[in-house]
């Protein structure tokens, strides 16, 4: 890297780590247990500023810029993946767009009661006919007087049964598609017609809820709009640029987590008399597990620099996603190797890891949609 990291992140990174060292790490269990977080942690994001990190300080946030922030979400990542989820959701693709895009009149409404956390945000764009490929969406929006109209489902919806605002993106001219016809809408839950459907039952995650958001004649003011009308792909690989390499920061904690779980049980499990850090064979798997680690960490700082150097990253973004979640998979797994049959137990974090790296390779685009995107950007360059 060749940012310079402030002092000001500095002592953020270690407030951090202590605070998912010793407060939140005693409840992961009981988060997994329960399917929730304790309402205690949630107010002790807001007092440490979490949910506005993404947020300018003229609004009440703090401001981070993209390094900062990945080193925040880094420290977050090392404890309980659901946890992480609602504030890096609502850092991430939940604010973005409003910072970025959205005019100063809806910036003064929304941004400062969601730098607080008072108010929770979501994004929605998935759909059930449109995952992957985001240019076919359903969702439409329809101009009438000084408000839209908005007809249509998402689904997979982070935050959703919490959010307070959602960013929505809808088709507003069929004919023009993804190029000038779909528009990103700030969409509040009481807006008449938002209907939230029942919480998914996911493989992990607990204590992050997703669901459907659905829109019966939904009601928008024109003011809402995000940006300009027909610029909502554009707007969306933005956000998701930006959103993804959050999402690779915190596989890297996590990764880091999982190495240091398996170090110490490798030197505290003795078979044949000796400590099973002593065989090769688990050594080999650690290195691998350090080295793979240390690179989704050097490539995930890289794509964070281009952004505050105001260089597009979309190439950048998803490299550092897809390698980022492929390592905290592979990661994962030699985990629950190292630790045998107790890796395959409930009670012990690796098992959730394990459950929890899944989804990095599906969700913000999945990684073959990364490849994709790489893919066609070094057949531009060259």
């Amino acid at each position: 890297m060749t940012a310079t990291i402030t002092d000001e992140i500095e002592q953020m990174k270690v407030m951090i780590r202590s605070f998912v060292e010793n407060e939140v790490e005693p409840y992961a269990q009981q988060i997994e247990d329960e399917d929730a977080i304790p309402p205690h942690l949630v107010e002790k994001m807001k007092e440490l500023g979490l949910f506005g990190m993404s947020i300018p300080e003229e609004y009440g946030g703090i401001g981070l810029n993209a390094v900062g922030k990945a080193i925040v979400l880094e420290q977050l990542g090392r404890t309980h993946n659901g946890f992480v989820s609602l504030i890096s959701a609502h850092t991430g693709i939940g604010s973005t767009g409003l910072v970025k895009l959205a005019s100063e009149q809806l910036k003064q409404k929304y941004l400062p009661a969601m730098a607080t956390g008072e108010k929770i945000a979501a994004f929605a764009l998935s759909e059930p006919g449109a995952g992957s490929d985001a240019t076919n969406l359903a969702t439409q929006a329809e101009k009438k007087g000084d408000h839209w109209v908005v007809n249509g489902t998402k689904h997979f919806i982070t935050n959703a049964p919490v959010a307070d605002v959602f960013t929505v993106f809808a088709l507003t001219d069929r004919e023009k598609g993804a190029k000038g016809g779909i528009t990103a809408f700030l969409i509040e839950k009481d807006f008449p017609g938002l209907i939230v459907g029942k919480k998914d039952k996911k493989m992990g995650l607990r204590g992050s809820y997703t669901a459907q958001v659905i829109f019966e004649d939904c009601i928008v003011p024109d003011e809402n709009v995000i940006g300009e009308v027909g610029m909502g792909y554009i707007n969306a690989l933005r956000i998701l640029g930006e959103g993804r390499i959050g999402l690779a920061a915190r596989a890297v904690g996590s990764c880091d987590k999982l190495i240091e779980l398996s170090a110490s049980y490798a030197k505290e499990r003795v078979q044949f008399g000796k400590p099973i850090a002593e065989n090769q064979a688990i050594q080999w798997m650690l290195a691998d597990m350090a080295t793979e680690t240390e690179a989704a960490r050097t490539l995930t700082m890289m794509a964070a620099e281009k952004v505050d150097e105001g260089k597009k990253v979309i190439k950048e973004a998803s490299m550092a996603k897809l390698f980022a979640s492929e390592v905290f998979n592979k990661v994962a797994d030699k985990a629950v190797q190292i630790h045998g049959g107790i890796g395959y137990i409930g009670e012990y974090p690796v098992e959730r890891f394990y459950r929890d790296a899944r989804i990095t390779k599906i969700y913000e685009g999945t990684n073959e949609i990364q490849r994709l995107l790489v893919a066609r950007r070094v057949l531009e360059e060259n």
